[in-house]
């Protein structure tokens, strides 16, 4: 029995805490149970585990023929998955990092969100790609880039970034089973940063769907990934100056969950985005738009966006300058509170 949940399991349902990546990984393995056509591949995948152990374990359990160790070589490993997909397996392929999907981003673009279209839907990618993204562990350079915007802009691929453990497992396996290709966002920053309770066997998470994680009056604050601990702290703060907040994961930034952005917002009046991606550009500007398009008339202030900067992210010790801050987000708030 699969079991839709958009909320932690009651008493009777068996769990285990998790952190992100750990259930990230059971999410695959109870895929790769399941449904012989679901197969890995990535660089370093099988022996190695994958460059931060998300696969660990995996191909001494299922084989190398199902969790497989490819070139090095990105555009590859996406050419390969699609002619896997529109013959009838699910492959899930891995990147290394965000940062280092530009070579396979012409595939993407001209293959993989097109071919439904292409045929009519007599063909579609049942295909998920993920992908490390984000700035916070000091890594290199290219290793920290937050691009989700240039995924969004394109039609055809669905674009999914967790928070927490739990939405992980949920989110990884109802995009293994969408028809469509699944662009799957991974946060690097807290991948082990807290353990969540995470459901044995499987279930799933509806792609498309925001989650509230903290209400409030006077202003809404919208964010995703590695942010959603820096908006809820700057919340937490704002509430010791009497000032409330709706916390909003966004969970899937596309298709964007257009209802519970513009509830929330008709409520407060107000509105906070927080990105680590650049400002121009950014995901940020879409929010801004759906805000006007529903709810300008119930608007006490201008929206205000909390975001990374426009320069390439820095890379070890400058990452903590280049990415929002609770006291940022603190500012923002105070900003449209007292407008």
């Amino acid at each position: 029995m699969v079991m839709n949940m958009d909320r932690h399991a009651d008493s009777s349902t068996k769990t285990k805490q998790l952190t992100l990546v750990q259930a990230v990984t059971d999410g695959l393995r109870t895929m790769l149970e399941e449904d012989d056509r679901i197969l890995l591949l990535g660089e370093d995948i099988g022996k190695n585990g994958g460059v931060f152990r998300a696969t660990e374990g995996l191909q001494e359990q299922f084989g190398e023929d199902r969790v497989i160790d490819t070139p090095l070589s990105e555009s590859g490993i996406i050419g390969t998955s699609v002619g896997l997909a529109v013959n009838g397996f699910k492959p899930v392929a891995e990147m290394q990092f965000l940062g280092f999907i530009y070579p396979a981003y012409e595939q993407i673009m001209t293959h993989v969100s097109r071919i439904r279209m292409r045929t009519m839907g007599r063909y579609t990618v049942p295909m998920v790609i993920r992908a490390p993204y984000g700035a916070g562990i000091h890594a290199p350079e290219i290793h920290s880039d937050s691009v989700e915007a240039l995924f969004t802009h394109m039609p055809g691929i669905k674009v999914v970034c967790p928070s927490s453990a739990y939405d992980a497992k949920g989110l990884l396996i109802a995009a293994i089973e969408d028809p469509d290709p699944v662009l799957f966002l991974e946060s690097m920053k807290i991948y082990r940063a807290v353990r969540d309770e995470v459901p044995e066997g499987k279930y799933t998470v509806e792609i498309g769907k925001g989650k509230k994680l903290k209400d409030g009056d006077d202003v809404t604050i919208i964010a995703w990934g590695a942010m959603i601990p820096v908006a809820m702290k700057a919340a937490d703060e704002a509430e010791k100056q009497g000032i409330t907040a709706d916390v909003i994961d966004l969970r899937t930034l596309y298709p964007i969950d257009k209802d519970i952005i513009a509830e929330s917002v008709q409520k407060t009046g107000r509105a906070v985005i927080v990105h680590e991606a650049h400002e121009t550009g950014g995901l940020g500007n879409d929010l801004i738009s759906i805000i006007n398009d529903t709810s300008f008339l119930y608007m006490k202030s201008p929206i205000e966006r909390v975001t990374g900067f426009d320069v390439p992210v820095p890379f070890f010790a400058l990452e903590e300058h280049y990415l929002p801050t609770p006291q940022r987000v603190l500012k923002a708030i105070e900003k449209v509170v007292h407008f």
